[in-house]
């Protein structure tokens, strides 16, 4: 009982912290990117830095849905939105919009 309630507990906590974008980088100034213009954001870095934890490695799938195929069921202003609102159990991502719409960008993609 001791065991399943230490694991419970462990595994909450770490979901909630990789979730909860700890190295957020909002703050930080942004560099000239605005709007469409993504170019300069590297995505699939955010992607790693953001978003495996939850959704894995290769984006298949962990403690949050797969995501490796998100294109084929969300346009990129529907990804968008839920990486800043949040849905179902997703928390909203912290992260800088032009980080936003190049991961938006980069899954819509993603067939």
């Amino acid at each position: 009982m001791k065991k399943k309630l230490l694991a419970a507990i462990f595994g909450a906590t770490l979901v909630l912290g990789a979730c909860g974008g700890g190295n957020d980088t909002s703050n930080e100034t942004d560099t000239g990117t605005s709007g469409g213009d993504t170019a300069e954001v590297d995505a699939e870095a955010v992607v790693q830095q953001k978003c495996i934890a939850c959704h894995g490695g290769n984006l298949e799938g962990a403690s949050a849905p797969a995501i490796s195929t998100a294109g084929a069921n969300y346009s990129e202003d529907e990804i968008r939105d839920i990486i800043q609102n949040g849905k179902g159990g997703m928390p909203a991502i912290k992260m800088a919009e032009a980080e936003a719409d190049a991961v938006a960008a980069w899954l819509a993609e993603k067939k």
